[in-house]
């Protein structure tokens, strides 16, 4: 273990000793690891600790070893750093995350210091049901009416990891020359629409811990947190936990739930906004933000199975209307 660190992590958990036990993940292309280390000593029995190494990677699996890439990945770790140390604190109960314990850097390594969620939030779902699916849309819609009208300082900008802005090499490379065209214009309508918040930017089901009974979540992994519309986690969301057919049959149902809940939050904040001018906007911007994702795809790996009819469909009604 490295030596700084090690006396950095005793320090801000008042623990005696400590002991890497478990390496929970390697990061994306290379860039280092999740761990699990246990404390001897303090009142925490075991931390999380993302370890990262700046140093520019060879090893993306689809092959897109760029500057560009490497740069947004140094650009994501320090808004993650930076996520914690400044916004962590005002997400609450009803959108719960890892609580903060302290970052470290040193050369090109960085560490931070979280809760380990497992005492309270165990279990990691890899196909989720309909129930699952409503608890992590819930935490979607606290989150973003937790952090509707805030200001990005020090995020992304404009959150989300497929931003078209931080993807020029993917833009080039698409073979759907209408999509490739009216990117920068389906952009366009996501950053200008009214209601702003801040986006998760990865809330894929793999970045959601949930509690023994199923019915609470806590999230994860905040590299891509940023300004944005609310769609964007919620397309994307659904593209990972539902087929094109399913998507077909019970994505209506779903974003209907997703709004409720972002109703409830609404109506138990303080916020002074028009909620139906929120929603008629967003739902609006549901398409275009399936747009948006599917424009990634079909420059990052045109062959991915969630470019599938219910998404082609999107990208065309969307593109007929602009």
């Amino acid at each position: 273990m490295h030596f700084n660190f090690k006396n950095y992590l005793l320090k801000v958990t008042n623990a005696s000793a400590c002991t890497e036990i478990e390496i929970i993940q390697s990061l994306w292309s290379g860039y280092g690891k999740i761990s699990r280390y246990q404390l001897v000593g303090s009142s925490l029995r075991t931390v999380v600790v993302k370890n990262i190494s700046l140093n520019q990677s060879s090893k993306h699996p689809r092959g897109w070893n760029t500057s560009n890439s490497h740069n947004r990945k140094v650009k994501s770790y320090e808004v993650e750093t930076y996520w914690y140390e400044q916004w962590s604190q005002d997400s609450t109960t009803s959108c719960p995350i890892p609580k903060f314990l302290g970052s470290f850097s040193e050369g090109q390594n960085q560490w931070i210091i979280l809760e380990d969620l497992n005492a309270n939030f165990p279990l990691r779902k890899h196909t989720p049901n309909f129930s699952e699916m409503r608890v992590c849309l819930k935490w979607l819609a606290n989150f973003h009416m937790t952090f509707l009208g805030r200001n990005p300082t020090g995020l992304w900008e404009i959150g989300t990891y497929w931003n078209l802005e931080t993807r020029p090499d993917e833009l080039q490379e698409m073979k759907h020359q209408e999509l490739k065209s009216k990117a920068h214009l389906i952009d366009d309508l996501l950053n200008q629409c009214k209601f702003q918040t801040i986006v998760h930017g990865d809330a894929k089901l793999a970045n959601f811990c949930f509690s023994e009974n199923g019915k609470q979540v806590a999230a994860v992994d905040f590299q891509y947190v940023g300004g944005g519309c609310g769609m964007k986690d919620v397309a994307y969301f659904f593209s990972y936990c539902l087929s094109g057919s399913e998507l077909e049959i019970y994505g209506k149902e779903l974003l209907d739930f997703y709004f409720s809940e972002l109703q409830k939050a609404f109506e138990a904040s303080s916020s002074k906004i028009d909620f139906k001018a929120l929603e008629e906007e967003w739902r609006g911007m549901y398409p275009v933000a399936c747009t948006d994702f599917t424009r990634f795809l079909l420059g990052w790996m045109p062959t991915h199975q969630k470019i599938n009819d219910y998404n082609l469909k999107m990208v065309n009604s969307v593109l007929s209307n602009l």
